[in-house]
């Protein structure tokens, strides 16, 4: 009997290394923290002036904290898949953000309240832009802060005063609204982000620089960026 075991368990491990030698690398599951590692996330912020508040706000930590709660991010069929959807959130972060230098929108002129039965806005709050994608509008605030068990449209002011929840409605609104058209290229990523604004010509400049963000995330993660970058 033990002989059989034995034999059992060489046949096990001779799967194993077979499984390991003939899959290619580029189907291999990744996890995220292994990609975005601290040289990675500190050299964006290492694009931002010393000056900028969001230099000590982003932190790693705060960002993988957040992910525990979004466990399919950065899990796209193959690997490549994956480091190009980690490269899109964090070029389109870059971009919305300044390199992690701003925590909230520079014209803070607009409260940014729509007309919500579901999503009222409270009194005296402003809904203008927070945190790594910059959420906006009472009706995300809402829709983020019942996702998240938070009450987000009485305490706005919490996504650039908390470094986890920032992050974590950040990946609340990248697997809500642009999760679902990664697949389609960069340039759909910007078009769910901020098309009504920049694409179809309105702002050729502004798509041309998070696509130059994405190309270079994605030579940093060793992956092809793709077609469509975009919109």
């Amino acid at each position: 009997m033990a002989s059989l075991s034995i034999k059992k368990s060489l046949l096990i491990i001779l799967l194993a290394c077979i499984f390991f030698v003939t899959v290619p690398g580029n189907v291999m599951a990744q996890s995220v923290d292994s990609i975005v590692t601290p040289q990675f996330f500190d050299g964006i912020k290492n694009n931002a002036p010393a000056n900028c508040a969001g230099k000590s706000f982003y932190t790693r930590d705060a960002f993988l904290s957040a992910l525990s709660s979004f466990p399919n991010f950065g899990q796209r069929g193959s690997a490549d898949d994956s480091k190009r959807e980690i490269a899109a959130f964090f070029a389109q972060v870059s971009h919305e953000t300044g390199s992690f230098c701003y925590t909230e929108e520079i014209d803070k002129s607009n409260t940014y309240c729509q007309p919500s039965t579901e999503y009222p806005c409270a009194p005296g709050k402003s809904y203008y832009g927070r945190g790594p994608l910059q959420l906006t509008s009472n009706v995300n605030y809402g829709a983020a802060g019942k996702a998240l068990g938070l009450n987000l449209l009485n305490n706005p002011e919490t996504v650039s005063t908390d470094p986890v929840v920032s992050f974590k409605t950040a990946l609340w609104y990248w697997m809500t609204a642009v999760r679902p058209v990664v697949g389609q290229g960069f340039g759909a990523t910007t078009r769910a982000i901020n098309g009504p604004v920049e694409c179809d010509g309105k702002k050729p400049n502004l798509v041309q620089a998070r696509a130059d963000l994405y190309t270079n995330y994605c030579t940093q993660l060793g992956v092809s960026p793709g077609p469509n970058l975009l919109c």
